[in-house]
């Protein structure tokens, strides 16, 4: 991905509206694949099987975006790497804990929400730091890290914070993390490094993939809940819009206190609110139930249209900064001539 810095002109305004045709179409594909598992409930459950094959693939897809440079930035610029890292698996699963104490959740939604918070970093975070004009080499770097954490920390976090909710089988999901998570990413890698041409060619196409095969997990989740969606649908997106929109607000406060500048604050920010929703719907429906998996599939939806928000914020925070720089210079230039 390139920094907005990096382009100028009409290079710049093609990157900025591909980015937001992004955003803004994947959660419609995403609501999509929701529809069909609601309306086609019992034909797409058959298809149940498929989740982890689907993440599998997904993360793969993420692997053959990454390059050795990605991670050499944790050399060059440790603090902010380490500070949005740890704020990831701090901030967001306390506060997936401190919603479902709030809002009293049932436990299966309260578990499936704990889960999301203690997901790694989603991808989409890259393309949504990319429109706030915030510092895109730190979000990748983020992302990758948290990722490759994962097999780690999100079963460790989610066994201590969700355990109260649900019983729970923390080697397994460890276990299955590595498989679905780690390995493929790592085979991206590789691939990248062995076949970069090839690859190359095939990265503009690599997002829709993936969000086609988010989509179709999504489906997957749904059908297994689509006697109970009307009921929940509502308090799970209450507890996915709070939960995530508190992410953004103290990812950036985060990133401020550090004394970090605004586009690493901007980076943070969008990594800490942003989670892979996509793995923990996957995991919540064969680890938890499928009402389990649902703030997973609502959250997938929701943290890309709020992203949108959060970059158009950003953006108009910039022009307004932009016009007062340009108003004291015209002042000064006034007060010089008089």
């Amino acid at each position: 991905m390139t920094s907005p810095a990096q382009q100028s002109g009409p290079a710049a305004a093609t990157a900025d509206r591909a980015a937001y045709v992004a955003v803004l179409v994947f959660p419609i594909l995403v609501l999509a694949g929701g529809a069909a598992g609601y309306f086609f409930a019992p034909t797409i459950q058959q298809a149940s099987g498929w989740t982890n094959t689907l993440l599998g693939l997904v993360m793969f897809g993420m692997g053959l975006t990454l390059r050795p440079v990605d991670f050499a930035l944790v050399a060059k610029r440790p603090v902010p790497i380490a500070v949005g890292v740890a704020a990831q698996y701090i901030v967001m699963p306390l506060l997936a804990l401190l919603v479902s104490w709030l809002l009293q959740l049932p436990p299966e939604i309260a578990a499936g929400v704990i889960l999301v918070g203690c997901a790694p970093g989603g991808t989409a975070s890259n393309v949504v730091t990319f429109l706030a004009r915030g510092d895109v080499a730190v979000s990748v770097t983020m992302t990758s890290i948290s990722t490759l954490l994962a097999p780690l920390l999100t079963p460790l976090l989610t066994l201590w914070l969700a355990g109260q909710y649900m019983p729970l089988d923390g080697a397994s999901m460890a276990m299955s993390i590595v498989m679905i998570v780690l390995i493929p990413v790592i085979a991206g890698i590789v691939v990248r490094l062995v076949l970069a041409r090839l690859v190359e060619r095939l990265l503009p196409v690599l997002p829709w993939l993936s969000v086609l095969g988010i989509a179709t997990i999504v489906a997957i989740v749904v059908s297994g809940s689509a006697d109970r969606i009307v009921q929940a649908g509502l308090l799970v997106l209450l507890a996915v819009a709070i939960h995530n929109v508190l992410g953004y607000t103290l990812g950036y406060l985060i990133g401020r206190v550090t004394g970090q500048p605004v586009p690493v604050r901007r980076a943070t920010a969008v990594e800490v609110g942003m989670q892979n929703s996509g793995l923990a719907a996957g995991l919540a429906a064969q680890y938890m139930s499928p009402l389990a998996a649902l703030p997973g599939a609502v959250f997938s939806v929701w943290h890309n249209l709020s992203g949108a928000v959060f970059a158009l914020l950003c953006r108009r925070a910039d022009a307004r900064a932009a016009a007062r720089s340009a108003l004291a210079e015209d002042n000064d230039a006034a007060r010089v001539r008089s």
